[in-house]
């Protein structure tokens, strides 16, 4: 009889999910879908607001991830201003996006992926979580807290707190930075970089120990997309829109991303809350428009990184593919995002070694100029697009928040079916199987909403049942 197992809830994610499997009468994998079962609507209870709330407003819509937000909703701002921020605010603000990366990435490999990478894919699942890592591995757990707290450290020192700070505004920013606080930053660099170099060469020393997992885990054709300098290299917070096939072609070498709505488009589908954007050239069916954003894809399109470190591991990643083509395999997301972390801290020094970089001319001041503004960034997930039409007055009439993980839902939808049509055996998943649809999910490093569920153990429940809708069989942690 045709069987259907639920994974619910996913954990070690931020939000809540739930993975269901569908076997056939063989037991077979028929179909594997990802629900996003929670329902927040940012877009509809902005509507009144005004846009100088808005970059207050959409931070809240993640604790984690609040910066991102800042960050793409100030450029709308900026947009319907119709002004140019100054120099040294545009720089202070990717000062705190990178600060951003840094502690987000950390989070992501240290707290939540690194259980299942040292501790094993089919551990004791009350203690693959960061309190079995601290125990086992206290050193890397020191190392992955220590790397956190210098990106939110930043990220405080620059904005006042290191959650939802109130600093990116329309126009700029609302503090400048001091030469003090600048040289506070610098001293927090060396265990930074040290930490990161650790964290890079305990992954890649794990490679032959995760073949298996490296050529299912999300290994297939799609599309990359993501933002790129005006020449290419990589960039998280300007720039162009770039979308590269599986075969390394461009479809789009990089159009305004302003001009996001000729490209992408938004499906729906009634089993989840979160929607499905696609390539709109290609088109929905049969996932032919399905890309993926995020560290795997900026890694993919840009065609150099331009700082030392960051460059030399690019060369490195990039024997991880077929020549000439991107790395196709979704597990390559947690070394993609360790590059990404090396290149933030780069940057970071390098930025503060600006003449302006103390600069007290920090914000442009102005009206409502454009009834239209359109602010895309890059968050550590992915391309974060806010597109807001307001009144003369500057009131919001509609907003459309295109998210990282939203367009990462297709892939990652393929991702489960995949890992559990490798895993699923005779009908029947284990508990390691079960780990592994979960890590499947958590090397995009999704963005639910604004919780964690990193520590302890969590209730889950798995199902099976036939078509007659009786319980045949229940595994329970």
């Amino acid at each position: 009889m045709g069987q259907t197992v639920t994974i619910d809830p996913v954990t070690r994610i931020e939000g809540h999910a739930k993975i269901t499997i569908h076997l056939d009468d063989g037991g077979a994998v028929e179909d594997v879908r990802f629900h996003v079962t929670e329902f927040r609507g940012f877009e509809k209870f902005c509507e009144g607001r005004s846009f100088w709330e808005m970059p207050g407003i959409t931070a809240r819509i993640c604790g984690i991830c609040p910066v991102s937000h800042l960050m793409a909703s100030a450029k709308a701002g900026d947009a319907i201003l119709g002004v140019k921020i100054p120099p040294a605010a545009e720089k202070l603000r990717r000062l705190m996006n990178w600060a951003q990366y840094v502690q987000s990435h950390a989070l992501s490999f240290f707290h939540l992926s690194a259980p299942d990478l040292l501790l094993g894919m089919e551990s004791f699942p009350a203690a693959r979580n960061i309190v079995g890592l601290i125990q086992a591995y206290p050193d890397v757990a020191r190392n992955g807290i220590r790397l956190r707290q210098i990106g939110q450290e930043i990220i405080r020192i620059l904005g006042g707190k290191s959650v939802h700070p109130s600093w990116t505004v329309p126009g700029g920013v609302r503090q400048p930075l001091s030469a003090d606080d600048r040289d506070t930053i610098k001293r927090m660099l060396p265990d930074a970089f040290d930490i990161i170099e650790i964290a890079l060469d305990l992954l890649k020393d794990s490679f032959e120990s995760f073949a298996r997992e490296i050529e299912t885990y999300g290994n297939f054709p799609s599309l990359f997309a993501g933002l790129v300098t005006p020449d290419g290299g990589l960039e998280h917070y300007d720039g162009l829109f770039r979308v590269m096939d599986s075969d390394g072609k461009l479809l789009e070498e990089g159009i305004d991303p302003a001009r996001y709505r000729s490209i992408i488009e938004e499906a729906v589908e009634p089993w989840s809350y979160l929607k499905f954007p696609y390539y709109k050239p290609l088109g929905y069916e049969d996932g032919a428009g399905m890309y993926r954003v995020g560290p795997l894809a900026r890694i993919n399109i840009c065609d150099y990184i331009g700082t030392p470190r960051a460059d030399r591991e690019l060369r490195q990643f990039r024997r991880l593919g077929e020549r000439g083509k991107p790395v196709a395999s979704s597990f390559h997301y947690h070394y993609a995002r360790l590059i990404e972390v090396l290149f933030a801290l780069e940057k970071i020094e390098e930025t503060l070694e600006s003449d302006d970089i103390t600069s007290t001319r920090v914000r442009s001041e102005a009206g409502v100029n454009q009834l239209v503004g359109i602010g895309v960034s890059e968050a550590p997930r992915g391309t974060l697009f806010h597109e807001y039409h307001v009144d003369e007055n500057g009131i919001l009439q509609k907003a459309n928040l295109i998210v990282a993980t939203g367009q990462n839902n297709l892939a990652m939808n393929r991702t489960v079916r995949q890992i559990a049509e490798a895993y699923i055996t005779g009908g029947k998943p284990g508990e390691g199987l079960l780990n592994r649809l979960e890590h499947g999910i958590r090397m995009f490093d999704p963005c639910l909403s604004c919780s964690t569920h990193a520590v302890g153990q969590m209730d889950l429940q798995v199902t099976l049942v036939d078509r007659h809708g009786t319980v045949i069989d229940r595994l329970t942690r």
